[in-house]
């Protein structure tokens, strides 16, 4: 039987210093309304975002509004099993759903001062600073993938990436670059 362990790593996005895999990372979808939101936000330690497309962060963690009754939650790997513990704890008494989806994706770092022109080359979104400030996210295409956009910087963006398109994603990225002079 062939060794698929191979396929199940993150390909490395070798682009240069404007390009680059994140660590692995757990991620939770978490669905529920304002009483879930609260005893959350509080178990997780960051503050879930009630406004359309915005995320919140502390230290190593993050929280993004995906919809109005969705966040994805992002926090170190080698605490998944504490941040599991803790959210489904404080959610016991509170109407919700929460999905361990670390291992679905992975997230792609994508910075400097051409960031943002070669992402609009695979995405429809108006990624000028003005109109997609630092703090901003939401479900986005890129290319032919989905992907979560969020913007971290004025010049940084975090793709968060279905495993199955990240070599795809990463390569049209690649690609893209080819038509910007990339300083390294």
């Amino acid at each position: 039987m062939p060794d698929l362990s191979a396929a199940r790593q993150a390909p490395h996005a070798s682009a240069g210093d404007w390009l680059r895999t994140l660590p692995p990372a757990a991620r939770f979808i978490l669905q529920g309304g304002r009483a879930a939101r609260i005893v959350a936000s509080e178990a997780f330690g960051v503050t879930l975002s009630e406004q359309a497309c915005c995320a919140s962060s502390l230290d190593d963690r993050a929280a993004l509004w995906l919809g109005p009754d969705e966040h994805l939650l992002v926090g170190p790997a080698a605490d998944a099993r504490t941040i599991t513990e803790r959210l489904e704890t404080a959610l016991a008494d509170a109407a919700h759903s929460l999905v361990d989806i670390s291992h679905r994706q992975i997230a792609l770092e994508a910075s400097g001062p051409h960031a943002s022109a070669i992402l609009s080359t695979g995405c429809p979104l108006d990624l000028d600073i003005t109109a997609f400030p630092p703090g901003t996210c939401t479900r986005t295409l890129f290319g032919k993938a989905d992907i979560v956009l969020w913007r971290t910087g004025s010049a940084e963006f975090r793709l968060e990436v279905w495993r199955s398109f990240s070599s795809y994603v990463a390569a049209s990225l690649r690609e893209a670059a080819e038509d910007f002079v990339l300083s390294t």
